[in-house]
């Protein structure tokens, strides 16, 4: 997968196109990944010991991987990544564009 947990991503297809947010989480069976505060979905719940009260509560949902590009703090615009291998250093993944590397959080 093109993403890991704790990158800047920006949605590029679908209702929240144009959002940014950080990855939360990575489905990678299903091809997925959950991205903060983008894809909100309503969750009716039944009043249990830990909610008393019950409701209806809002959380995050999961979109398709191919819908969401690395954001590019340089070029400040969601981008493609390669890997770039230098002797002696670890891979890094750097922006295709301006050649700026990506940092995880």
């Amino acid at each position: 997968m093109h993403v890991r947990k704790g990158d800047t991503v920006v949605v590029i297809t679908g209702k929240d196109k144009g959002k940014r947010g950080r990855v939360l989480r990575i489905l990678s069976a299903k091809g997925r990944l959950v991205v903060e505060r983008i894809a909100m979905v309503k969750r009716h719940t039944k009043p249990t010991q830990r909610n008393p009260r019950g409701g209806i509560l809002e959380k995050e949902g999961t979109l398709e991987a191919s819908n969401v590009a690395l954001w590019c703090g340089k070029c400040s615009a969601g981008r493609r990544c390669r890997v770039d291998i230098k002797e002696g250093q670890k891979k890094r993944r750097v922006c295709v564009k301006c050649g700026s590397a990506i940092e995880s959080a």
